[in-house]
């Protein structure tokens, strides 16, 4: 057994966190995540309104008794979200740990939901971020390596580097994130300075991920070299899985005049969707990082967390001899 103190904050078995992605990070998934001693996280944003957040929580809770989280990721738009909404009805439904992301606007959910009593654990991609974060109170950071799918954010930091550097200058426990995969990685983590690992892309190429096969298929015939960074010219880079609509996507932004309205039917949330659903690789863009290159098969979540763990168990039991 690996016990860290992320273990101990989300009360969970095993120090693997479910990252919470938009349209994927439902019931389904979450709960297999927490069943397997892990921890689930459903996605808020994913949720048309926080009633139905409150119900999809509820429906969670029926598929498992285990603890899981929820995300809720605050972006730069003009017709935002309820995001006060999303936060009561966490409080509203006894959820105690909320995974955050996203600009500074986020502060007010953070002191909505500390308020409340809630534990909060905040994604950043980048050490001064996390220092931030720390200063404002937040219980724990999730640190987003370069190699992550969604946005990197614009310093172009690989974990090798930026998870040892935050946890040079954090107290709180820190989530590696970015890339991982596997035993191997959970235990470079915990060697880096990290307390338990957040993966995503991996969970989405299991048996439960609310994704049609051929998309979790496309994991697996795309390599490590199999992503592709947009909006870079945006200053809102993001990394998508390597298709021929995300090669027409880089091919269009790299024209001098390009703007993002040139892309936008091809990369908005509604043809990825649909995308997710139909298995029809044609109508958008998929979020996916390089761990797709150490990606081979999809198992199920209970089958691929048992592996991370006897192989992390492994090689810290064959090292210690050393």
């Amino acid at each position: 057994m690996i016990k860290t103190r992320i273990t101990e904050l989300l009360g969970v078995e095993r120090p693997i966190v479910q990252g919470g992605m938009q349209r994927v990070g439902v019931a389904e998934l979450a709960s297999a995540v927490s069943n397997a001693g892990g921890f689930g996280i459903l996605t808020a944003l994913t949720q048309p309104s926080p009633e139905a957040l409150k119900e999809e929580i509820s429906r969670c809770r029926q598929m498992t008794d285990k603890p899981f989280g929820v995300n809720i990721t605050v972006f730069p738009t003009m017709n935002s979200p309820d995001y006060v909404g999303y936060a009561r009805a966490c409080i509203d439904s006894d959820i105690r740990i909320v995974e955050t992301a996203g600009t500074a606007a986020v502060r007010d959910i953070w002191k909505i939901l500390q308020e409340a009593g809630l534990k909060i654990i905040h994604k950043c991609t980048s050490v001064r971020h996390s220092i931030s974060a720390e200063k404002y109170g937040v219980d724990a950071i999730s640190i987003d390596g370069f190699e992550c799918a969604g946005h990197p954010g614009e310093d172009d930091i690989p974990g090798l580097v930026l998870i040892p550097a935050a946890a040079n200058k954090v107290s709180i426990p820190l989530i590696a994130s970015g890339g991982f995969s596997d035993g191997r990685g959970l235990v470079a983590a915990l060697a880096l300075g990290a307390e338990g690992i957040n993966m995503g892309t991996r969970f989405c190429a299991t048996r439960e991920a609310p994704i049609h096969d051929n998309v979790k298929q496309k994991y697996i015939e795309n390599d490590e070299r199999g992503t592709y960074l947009i909006f870079r010219s945006f200053k809102n880079t993001a990394r998508v899985g390597k298709s021929e609509i995300s090669e027409q996507v880089v091919r269009i932004l790299d024209k001098p005049d390009a703007k993002f309205e040139d892309v936008a039917a091809l990369v908005s949330g509604e043809a990825g969707a649909e995308l997710l659903k139909s298995g029809d690789l044609s109508k958008g863009v998929f979020w996916a990082s390089m761990a797709q290159g150490l990606i081979d098969d999809i198992p199920s979540v209970e089958e691929l967390m048992d592996r991370i763990m006897n192989d992390a168990e492994t090689i810290i039991a064959k090292n210690s001899l050393i």
